[in-house]
């Protein structure tokens, strides 16, 4: 938090004290639990059963307009007062370029002029699919779009939702899904009890309580600047270096996990994220989930690791830069993202050695994974191998991002003598990689973005009001319909 308020740092700096944290990650802590059991309330109280939209919609923006105010004081009317200039921009120019300075306000409000983009300006056949399902029809109201963007549960921390799926879970329709009938034509309503999400809050926030613990105990323990120090640079074995490296990032990313996890808690406890049911008949709670832990410690690829780390805003970056790019989308994309992220060199050079490690893992992998793929034990002894490879290449990608400063950055690269960068030039150049063709091999080269088999149910995350639909209704009736469409 780059400012907090009076009041908020007065009354909490006893507790930041006490865990020995700094006052404005405290502030955030608080204000993330207050919102949790905001959201208990909020969908106990004010369900949409009875309810009407706008109350939710006013009440939702309040309580996170009040939360803003808290963590960043009187600045926070930033928020407001950008949420309604972008709004006035939007009708005025026809959303064709939005930018907005807050990471989380810049993708809530770009995402929704693209969808209104293909939505009113664009014609059916120049969409692609997702871009089809996500389009917005009509101009949101002004109630709408400051709910949209300033709600209680994700201005803080997010996660990135689209606005179709954030108006039917307003308007309490996540639950009524439109199924085509026997004749094909007949669309018939089908609703199905709403599932509780206690079990799925509960299982996230005892994740998030772990995390909190580790980061308080173990990371503190494990800096990442020592990778740095010139004393441990010039003794340290190279299996002690890259061991530290692993080590030391691996106890970075709880931090991220607990943040992430307690913001989709607080997204489910208001009812906010149904995707549906699993086979088993399970209710899933993962429709804006934004990591997957299991699925990134044990990444076997740079790709499967980004693919599963920050999940919204890989959909995000795809959605209005990969898919729209005109040349070079893997490069426009990495750019993208480090300037989203912010000013400071490191987010650069982390993205720019990104790029190269993309383009030299799709290599590697094109030309050796189908040799490594029988017998069982060859391709075990492959998977162990790979995963090597990918949690050393993410550690040593992402230490710039994690020291922020230049001078650091170049010293940890140099003590390494920049191993990996040559590795990555020497790859492309002795093993170019397939081209692919726009709009049929896309999906498998966006730079944090859902894999190809995750893409065809739209990461199940993303284009999630359809996947919903069909879940729901083929249980209830037994029947499964691919491509029922949620009426906006």
């Amino acid at each position: 938090m780059a400012a907090t308020s009076t009041t908020g740092s007065t009354l909490l700096q006893p507790l930041s004290n006490a865990v020995q944290l700094p006052i404005d990650q405290v502030n955030f802590v608080v204000c993330q639990l207050f919102a949790l059991l905001a959201a208990i309330w909020f969908r106990t109280y004010l369900h949409a059963s009875r309810t009407s939209s706008s109350v939710r919609h006013g009440i939702a923006t309040l309580l996170g307009l009040y939360l803003a105010l808290f963590c960043f004081g009187w600045y926070a009317l930033h928020f407001l007062v950008q949420s309604g200039v972008s709004y006035c921009i939007m009708i005025i120019i026809g959303v064709e370029s939005m930018h907005n300075p807050m990471m989380i306000i810049t993708q809530k409000i770009t995402s929704l002029a693209y969808e209104i983009h293909d939505g009113m300006f664009r014609k059916d056949e120049e969409l692609t699919p997702s871009q089809r399902g996500l389009a917005v029809r009509r101009m949101p109201s002004l109630l709408e779009y400051l709910s949209y963007n300033c709600n209680f549960m994700g201005i803080l921390a997010g996660p990135l939702c689209s606005y179709k799926d954030y108006i039917t879970f307003i308007e309490g329709r996540s639950y009524q899904m439109a199924q085509s009938g026997e004749n094909g034509k007949e669309e018939v309503q089908c609703e199905r009890t709403e599932p509780s999400p206690n079990m799925a809050v509960v299982q996230k926030l005892v994740v998030c309580g772990l995390s909190l613990l580790f980061h308080l105990t173990v990371s503190k323990s494990l800096p990442v600047e020592y990778n740095t120090d010139e004393h441990f640079q010039a003794t340290a074995s190279w299996p002690a270096k890259v061991t530290y490296l692993y080590i030391s990032l691996l106890a970075a990313r709880p931090k991220y996990y607990f943040a992430w996890t307690l913001a989709d808690a607080i997204n489910n406890a208001a009812g906010f994220g149904f995707r549906g049911y699993d086979r088993n008949g399970a209710a899933r709670w993962d429709l804006i989930s934004n990591l997957r832990i299991q699925q990134i410690e044990m990444s076997t690829s740079f790709k499967m690791f980004l693919d599963n780390w920050n999940i919204q805003t890989a959909l995000w970056l795809k959605r209005v830069c990969y898919e729209r790019a005109s040349f070079s989308p893997t490069i426009q994309t990495f750019f993208l993202s480090a300037i989203w992220h912010g000013v400071y060199p490191g987010y650069y050079l982390t993205f720019l050695t990104g790029v190269l490690m993309t383009l030299a893992a799709r290599a590697m992998r094109s030309t050796f994974r189908h040799h490594f793929l029988e017998p069982p034990q060859l391709k075990l002894f492959y998977d162990a191998v790979t995963w090597t490879v990918t949690q050393v290449a993410v550690s040593y990608t992402v230490v710039p991002f994690v020291l922020l400063s230049v001078k650091p950055s170049f010293s940890f690269y140099s003590s390494w003598y920049y191993c990996l960068h040559v590795a990555c030039v020497l790859v492309l150049l002795l093993l170019p990689g397939k081209k692919t063709q726009r709009g049929e091999n896309r999906h498998e080269n966006v730079p944090r973005s859902p894999s190809k088999k995750s893409d065809e149910r739209e990461n199940s995350l993303g284009q999630n009001s359809f996947s919903t639909t069909n879940n729901i209704c083929s249980q209830t009736r037994g029947t499964t319909s691919r491509h029922s469409l949620l009426k906006q």
